[in-house]
């Protein structure tokens, strides 16, 4: 099986928006990525050619204020797990 009339891909120069059929969603879920992930990534933090890895407390500080947004959303969803059914218990039961 030969593979020679395989084109190789050509990527875009950054962040657009693919064009779809349902280019409202798209840009929905475009506006919330940015909405939620605004920083940039500190690329300088990953260095694959160290054999141990050392975080000081300011790289914490750093990949912390980077992953903000999702802590946030994942605390709002550990939230609505956890009360949405507590509260449909307490109008099924209680009826008050």
């Amino acid at each position: 099986m030969e593979l020679g009339n395989i084109s190789q891909p050509t990527y875009g120069p950054g962040l657009e928006a693919p064009g779809s059929n349902t280019p409202g969603l798209v840009a929905m879920a475009h506006g919330f990525l940015r909405l939620v992930q605004p920083n940039p990534l500190p690329v300088e933090m990953i260095d694959f050619g160290q054999s141990q890895i050392e975080f000081n407390q300011e790289d914490i500080k750093e990949l912390l204020l980077y992953e903000l947004g999702f802590l946030v959303c994942a605390a709002i969803g550990v939230l609505f797990i956890i009360f949405v059914p507590l509260v449909g218990c307490c109008f099924c039961c209680c009826r008050c």
